[in-house]
């Protein structure tokens, strides 16, 4: 049994009040739904500026209403401090997911990347502090590598930022880091390596590639790879994203004010990526057997390849994925033919 089943096990006897940031976005309704699956108290923060009252509604449907009656929703801006000192009074842990993420649109407007992104989560850090949770523990991400050409990605050794989002990523750390000597607060940053799964919005020009591309493929339109299609990343199934969440924000003190990589130690190039994603929704939708992609230039910003060492998570949070590559897609494709086939 691994250190999270018997966790599984334990909360539902020892309820705790968590507060998530970001609540209707990807990452923030999943961990919703585990949380009240748990019979946790849950307290969600968010201001619907990325995140979906459809996640929320979903989430609902999902547990039923005598778990939905453990959630209280604020709608707020992490820029406001006084929305995340009400957010955060009285709670045990802090999940803090709410961010203005993409590299991309980092780069076409770094203020407001900063605004999100550095200045939120100062108020974050402020209003945790002053409430006196237990742990607070934020979405930290991959992109704090930035130039450095090492693989895997040890969380010790990071190189120059190649975007304005990995700069306030790694002001995030520093933040925490500094909260911990000067305020004794505990705090653990999870690097997340290309998270994927179901209610990941698959609009905009921002959106994730994996969501991206099944739109694409069941609509039988333009697929666009980035560069030569050898790109290679760490593509990480949501399931194991709230595991480790759960993970670190239960673990012992000598977890803490850390940062952990959270992926799975591996590497798919968008090629191959392509070609799994295609046979996984060939059957359902015989058109895909013409259909091939388009490659473009390569994007600003991004690095040639990912690939994380997660023997840090392994060891000091009992960190352990279930879920590999292609058994998350093929988890996931159910809700992406569902929720992503007929959007317009």
């Amino acid at each position: 049994m691994t250190r999270y089943d018997t966790l599984c096990e334990q909360l539902p006897q020892h309820p705790k009040r968590w507060l998530i940031t970001g609540v209707a976005g990807f990452i923030g309704s999943n961990l919703l739904a585990r949380l009240l699956t748990l019979g946790q108290q849950v307290t969600g923060l968010d201001n619907f500026s990325t995140g979906r009252q459809a996640n929320l509604d979903e989430v609902r449907a999902e547990v039923g209403a005598a778990a939905w009656a453990n959630f209280r929703f604020i709608e707020g801006d992490i820029c406001d401090g006084a929305a995340c000192a009400r957010a955060c009074d009285g709670v045990d842990y802090v999940l803090h997911q709410a961010a203005l993420g993409s590299v991309s649109r980092s780069i076409e407007d770094p203020v407001r990347t900063n605004l999100n992104n550095v200045n939120g989560f100062l108020n974050m850090l402020v209003a945790a502090r002053d409430a006196g949770v237990a742990r607070f523990v934020y979405a930290a991400s991959s992109s704090t590598y930035g130039d450095h050409p090492g693989l895997p990605k040890v969380e010790e050794v990071i190189g120059k930022p190649l975007s304005p989002y990995a700069v306030t990523k790694y002001v995030n750390e520093l933040y925490a880091d500094v909260f911990a000597r000067c305020y004794g607060m505990q705090s653990i940053g999870l690097r997340y390596f290309n998270v994927f799964g179901r209610r990941q919005d698959p609009h905009g020009a921002y959106a994730a590639v994996i969501p991206q591309w099944v739109t694409a493929m069941i609509r039988n339109g333009e697929l666009r790879i980035n560069g030569d299609g050898q790109t290679s990343r760490d593509f990480c199934y949501i399931d194991n994203v709230v595991q480790a969440n759960l993970l670190a924000a239960t673990a012992g003190e000598e977890a803490a004010n850390q940062v952990y990589n959270v992926a799975l130690n591996d590497r798919t190039s968008l090629n191959d990526l392509y070609a799994m994603m295609r046979e996984l929704l060939i059957q359902r939708f015989p058109h895909l057997q013409e259909h091939r992609p388009s490659y473009v230039g390569f994007r600003a910003g991004d690095i040639r390849d990912s690939q994380a060492d997660i023997g840090k998570a392994r060891q000091r949070l009992g960190y352990a994925p279930t879920h590999r590559l292609r058994a998350g897609l093929e988890q996931a494709m159910p809700w992406y033919i569902d929720h992503l086939g007929s959007t317009a």
